[in-house]
C-alpha cells in the first residue's frame, strides 16, 4: 500500500481571502478524493494510537483514516459515527490542533496528519454520495429522558440515549434546534444546512425534538419529572454574554458577539431577502481573542466594514482562538492591536459611538490559568475612531434554570456543580454538562460531556429497574 512521507499536510483548497471576505460562502472547500486518499497515506497506523486518546468522543481514528485509505469511504463515515454524532461538524469546527492531532506521532517530524480534514471528507461524502441507509429498528426500554437543550452537548446525549433504547425528548428555547452551531458559528466557518441534517438524522432515528420550549418559563424541571420523565440532561449551554464594564459601555453601537452573531446566524441577516435588523458600521472594534471575537471580526467585513480592528489585552502567542481562524482573519483584512486593553467608549451628542479609548499593556506574572497576566502602561492611553464596539469577551451560563430548580447549586460563575465523574448534579437524576457546566467552551468538549451523562443516565436508570 503506498505511502505518503511528505511532512506537511495536504493543503486545505479554500476560497480566495478577497472572495470571500466579501461573501457567507464556506471558506474551506474541502478535499477532493485523491487529496483524501494522499493525506490518509500519512497516517503511521501507530499501535499505541495516541491520537484516540486525545479525542473527547473516542473517535476510533487509524481505523477510519485506513478506510479513506483503501477507498472505503462511506465504511470511514460509519467508524466514525460510531461514536460520533456529529462528524460533519466536527470536521470543521473543533480544535483538532489542540486534541487528537496534538498527540499524532507524525508531528515529531512534520505536521500532523490532517485528522480533522478526514473527518470532514468522510462525513461530506456520506452526505453527498452515500445512499440514504435505513435507520435500524431501536429496541425500546420504557424509560423516558428530558434533554435540555439542542447544542452539541445535548444532541449527543440524546443520540447515545435514543441508540441504548431510550424514549428521548429535547427541549430547544430557540424557535430552531442547534444551539451555539446555528446560533454562534458563522456560515463561512459551518453551514447551516449540515446541522440541519444531522437534527433531522436524529429525529428520523427517534429523538423528539421540541422547539420553542423554554425550561424554567414554559415547564420546570420538576414538572417534567411529575410528567414521567426519569432523568434530565441539562445541556442549554452559556448563552449569557459577559460585557467590558468601562465607561460608555451604553452608547449605541457597542454590543455582544452573542446578540451580534445571533441576529446574522440563527435570524439570516446576512440574506437580502430577510428583513432581521442587524447594525452595519465603517469601522468595527472587536474586544477578545477567542475563536467568537474572530466570528465576530470576519462577520463585520463580510457585512461591509472598511475597517476591522480586533483589540486584545494580551500577546498573539496567548490567544485562545484556533491558529486557523486568526490566519484566515489576517488574510481577510482583520487588524489586529495586540497588548491593547479598551478603558472606555466615546461618543457624540447622539449618543453614538464615535471612539474606543485603549491603553498598551505589558504581560507580567503568570495568572491561575497559566498565561501571563497583562498589566496596563500607565499614560499609554489612545484611542481608535470606531462607529460599533463589539464584547467578544465570554459568556455564561442563563440562571433561568438553577433560579427555577430547588436544590441545583451552581458556582460562582453560575456554572451547575457536577459530579466530575458521573456528571450528576446536585439533584439526583438530573445531570448536567457542556457549557451549562464548563462556561464557554468547545463543541467536541461539549460532546464528550453529553456522551458521558448518557453513560451515566442509562447506569443510573438500570440500576433503579
Amino acid at each position: 500500500m503506498a505511502v505518503n512521507n511528505q511532512p506537511h499536510k495536504t493543503p486545505m483548497p479554500e476560497q480566495d481571502p478577497q472572495v470571500r471576505a466579501t461573501n457567507f460562502d464556506e471558506v474551506a472547500l474541502g478535499y477532493t478524493v485523491e487529496m483524501a486518499v494522499s493525506e490518509a497515506q500519512r497516517c503511521l497506523n501507530c499501535k499505541t494510537r495516541p491520537c484516540v486518546e486525545g479525542c473527547p468522543v473516542n473517535v476510533q481514528i487509524p481505523d477510519f483514516i485506513a478506510k479513506i485509505r483503501e477507498g472505503e469511504f462511506e465504511t470511514a463515515y460509519q467508524i466514525i459515527s460510531g461514536t460520533n454524532a456529529l462528524p460533519a461538524v466536527c470536521g470543521r469546527v473543533c480544535p483538532q490542533e489542540n486534541q487528537c492531532e496534538s498527540r499524532c506521532v507524525r508531528a515529531i517530524k512534520g505536521e500532523a496528519v490532517g485528522i480533522g480534514r478526514l473527518e470532514r471528507f468522510a462525513a461530506d461524502y456520506h452526505r453527498t454520495q452515500a445512499a440514504a441507509q435505513p435507520t435500524d429498528s431501536i429496541v425500546r426500554n420504557g424509560h423516558r429522558v428530558a434533554v435540555i437543550g439542542s447544542g452539541p452537548a445535548g444532541l449527543t446525549c440524546a443520540g447515545d440515549l435514543n441508540r441504548l433504547g431510550y424514549e428521548v425528548t429535547v427541549f430547544e428555547a430557540f424557535h430552531t434546534a442547534g444551539g451555539v452551531l446555528m446560533y454562534g458559528i458563522p456560515e463561512f466557518r459551518l453551514p447551516k444546512a449540515i446541522v440541519q441534517q444531522e437534527i433531522d438524522a436524529l429525529r428520523r432515528s427517534g429523538v423528539d425534538v421540541q422547539t420553542n420550549m423554554v425550561v424554567g418559563k414554559v415547564l420546570s424541571i420538576d414538572e417534567l419529572l411529575e410528567q414521567g420523565y426519569e432523568a434530565v440532561f441539562v445541556g442549554s449551554g452559556a448563552g449569557l454574554p459577559s460585557f467590558l464594564g468601562i465607561p460608555g459601555e451604553g452608547l449605541l453601537g457597542v454590543l455582544s458577539a452573542n446578540e451580534f452573531l445571533t441576529r446574522i446566524n440563527l435570524m439570516k441577516a446576512y440574506r437580502p431577502e430577510y428583513d432581521t435588523p442587524v447594525q452595519r458600521a465603517r469601522c468595527v472594534a472587536v474586544v477578545g481573542g477567542g475563536n467568537v471575537a474572530m466570528d465576530a471580526a470576519r462577520c463585520a467585513k463580510r457585512l461591509g466594514a472598511e475597517q476591522v480592528t480586533v483589540v486584545y489585552r494580551r500577546g498573539e502567542a496567548e490567544m485562545p482562538a484556533r491558529l486557523e481562524e486568526i490566519h484566515h482573519a489576517k488574510e481577510e483584512g482583520i487588524e489586529f492591536r495586540f497588548l491593547t486593553a479598551p478603558v472606555a467608549v466615546h461618543g457624540n451628542e447622539d449618543g453614538y459611538v464615535t471612539a474606543l479609548e485603549c491603553v498598551a499593556m505589558e504581560l507580567g506574572e503568570s495568572d491561575a490559568s497559566g498565561r501571563r497576566r497583562p498589566q496596563e502602561i500607565v499614560g499609554s492611553n489612545h484611542t481608535i475612531d470606531v462607529d460599533m464596539v463589539i464584547a467578544a469577551i465570554g459568556n455564561s451560563p442563563n440562571p433561568l434554570i438553577r433560579t427555577t430548580t430547588p436544590g441545583l447549586e451552581a458556582n460562582r460563575r453560575g456554572c451547575l456543580v457536577v459530579n466530575e465523574d458521573t456528571l450528576q448534579t446536585t439533584r439526583e437524576g438530573i445531570y448536567a454538562g457542556g457549557d451549562a457546566v464548563t462556561g464557554a467552551a468547545t463543541v467536541i468538549l461539549a460532546m464528550g460531556a453529553g456522551k458521558r451523562a448518557a453513560l451515566s443516565i442509562h447506569e443510573y436508570l438500570q440500576g433503579k429497574s
